[in-house]
């Protein structure tokens, strides 16, 4: 060891017994027996070791000094006379010889016990993220994240791919959500953008020669936060290849990806090469969503030409959805909470009924089908005992709200969701354009820069909306864990893929000028993808909300309340970044 200690606070065994050791760490605790004797627990990263003090001097001396201060223990190593067998270091004790102060904690009490540090509220947590971080249960989600990340940036170099780090100031580009600028103060007016993604810098690179490129990519989008998405930064495991058709991306991933999951994940159990693939349109009309969790064995089935007409005023529209559920159970309290739950999620309200062991349709809206009772129980294929979700609405909404309401009956109804794996699929064939919901007009679907399945030939000849792209997303668990494409390579492709949206040539040149240049000297074929490093390590880690596997996140109004960002700034170094602030005074 270097510095100030002999050992680490996990490295004593009995071999050691009778050794001179040095230890430094964190007064953790101090359970005190009499005036001459106390049980001291010093912690550093790699653990615990228990340090006996047995002289009143010595007990004197730690009575002025606050838990969490930073000691340098120096004694003797002896076998414990009661061991403890949950700890590594449990069969031995050190006895001090001497004690200095390193680093003293100058508070009496803490804002939160270490230990317990996940039971206090976020926001305590993350104002004193840094002692958050000594408890040993925060601390090892962090290690598993730069374990992970490790395994992964081996695997891609296994696969020869090279890594290549881009720009972190670069231009405003659209990508579909709001940029962080940065004012150039050599340029007056003129701002940098943060990359919401380096996908037209990686673009570049397969134009300018390199094969195949991936890193570990630090993105920036002004974006509100959710439980799998972190505000402002996160990263994503980004690769391109040249001369790849889908097909050669997949291969990739499903050798790299699936693996680290059954290596460090909490459950062992992953999906093997090859995954499912589900057209986007048959993942909406099965799961009600284009994420979905295949670890749950429920599907809709569209009921719309069944119960439209059975008398009940909201089945009385475009689409009613039903899922039939098994062997479910449950309480009215449960049912109403899983509808309670479907609506404050999607939006969209949820109904029920279900068949009882007399072969009676019963609960919920039931008194609306007992005229067609045969028809729904043969439409439908029930048995006794089943239980029936539905929602209702235009199409769209009918989907999303029995999307919501398939993963909350699969998680409550014994039996429907196989819960101790990962379960990967991929998404394809997605729309390359759609109507949009606020302009009303012809919009990309997902992602500019895709290349449309028919090339030009359907460009010029297809109705836009039926145009699919070479897009697919990967999904775990019913996490979207990433987007990819075959990119759209060839200028003129491209400009007439802009131009239905109502951009000319001009337009697109003045938007993406290198990305656009670049190919017109000679561009390869080529495709990527970038998986979300901070949703993989969460799904890995088993947590719940991705600020458990950031080292320092923001919270949910992207805000570092450790450090104070975002900040004001003098007015001094407004002027030589050219910015006047003018904020309209709230009436």
């Amino acid at each position: 060891m270097t510095q100030s200690r002999t050992h680490n606070c996990n490295e004593l065994r009995m071999a050691n017994v009778g050794e001179t050791v040095t230890l430094a760490g964190w007064y953790e605790n101090m359970r005190k027996v009499s005036k001459n004797l106390g049980f001291l627990i010093l912690r550093d990263f790699y653990g615990t070791t228990q340090v006996v003090v047995e002289t009143e001097e010595m007990m004197q001396q730690l009575a002025g000094i606050n838990t969490e201060s930073v000691l340098n223990v120096t004694g003797l190593v002896r076998e414990r006379s009661s061991k403890n067998a949950n700890l590594a270091t449990g069969d031995i004790e050190v006895v001090p010889t001497e004690i200095k102060i390193l680093g003293k904690c100058r508070y009496a009490e803490l804002p939160f016990e270490i230990n317990h540090s996940k039971e206090a509220d976020e926001a305590t947590r993350l104002k004193y993220r840094y002692l958050d971080l000594r408890n040993p249960e925060v601390k090892s989600k962090i290690v598993l994240r730069s374990k992970i990340v490790a395994e992964l940036r081996q695997r891609m170099i296994d696969h020869d791919f090279l890594e290549i780090t881009t720009p972190i100031l670069t231009c405003s580009s659209p990508e579909g959500a709001r940029d962080y600028l940065v004012p150039a103060r050599n340029h007056p007016g003129k701002f940098y953008a943060l990359p919401q993604a380096p996908q037209q810098f990686k673009q570049i690179l397969m134009t300018s020669g390199f094969d195949r490129y991936f890193q570990i990519a630090p993105c920036f989008r002004d974006e509100d936060a959710r439980a799998d998405r972190s505000p402002g930064e996160f990263y994503q495991l980004d690769m391109e290849m040249s001369f790849a058709s889908q097909e050669d991306v997949f291969a990739v991933v499903e050798d790299v990806i699936p693996a680290v999951f059954a290596k460090y994940g909490i459950y062992k159990e992953a999906s093997k090469a090859p995954f499912k693939r589900i057209s986007y349109t048959d993942s909406m009309e099965m799961y009600g969503s284009d994420k979905p969790d295949l670890r749950i064995d429920l599907t809709l089935t569209n009921a719309t030409d069944l119960l439209k007409d059975c008398g009940f005023e909201p089945f009385k529209t475009d689409r009613v959805e039903a899922i039939v559920v098994t062997g479910f159970n449950a309480s009215r309290k449960v049912v109403d909470k899983i509808c309670d739950d479907t609506f404050v999620t999607s939006g969209e309200k949820a109904y029920w009924f279900k068949m009882d062991e007399n072969g009676e349709l019963v609960g919920g809206i039931a008194k609306f089908l007992q005229e067609k009772k045969d028809e729904v129980i043969k439409t439908l294929g029930l048995n006794k005992g089943d239980f029936v979700g539905l929602t209702a609405g235009k199409r769209g909404n009918a989907l999303k709200g029995a999307g919501t309401l398939r993963k909350l009956l699969g998680a409550a109804a014994e039996g429907h969701m196989k819960k101790n794996c990962y379960e990967f699929c991929w998404i394809v064939d997605f729309p390359m354009y759609e109507i949009g919901e606020e302009s009303g007009k012809l919009e990309f679907c997902h992602n500019p820069f895709s290349m449309p399945q028919g090339g030009m030939e359907a460009l010029k000849n297809q109705d836009p909306l039926d145009i699919l792209a070479y897009q697919y997303d990967l999904v775990c668990n019913g996490v979207e864990l990433s987007s990819g494409a075959v990119r759209n390579h060839d200028p003129e492709i491209m400009v007439e893929a802009f131009r239905l949206v109502g951009l000319d040539e001009e337009a697109v040149k003045s938007k993406f000028p290198a990305m656009y240049n670049a190919f017109c000297y000679g561009a390869p074929p080529h495709a990527g993808i970038a998986p979300g490093v901070d949703r993989m390590i969460m799904l890995i880690a088993g947590e719940e909300s991705i600020r458990e596997i950031i080292p320092f996140p923001m919270n949910k109004m992207a805000q570092d309340v450790m450090m104070g960002a975002p900040s004001t700034v003098d007015e001094q170094q407004l002027r030589d970044v050219h910015i006047k602030i003018d904020i309209p005074e709230n009436k």
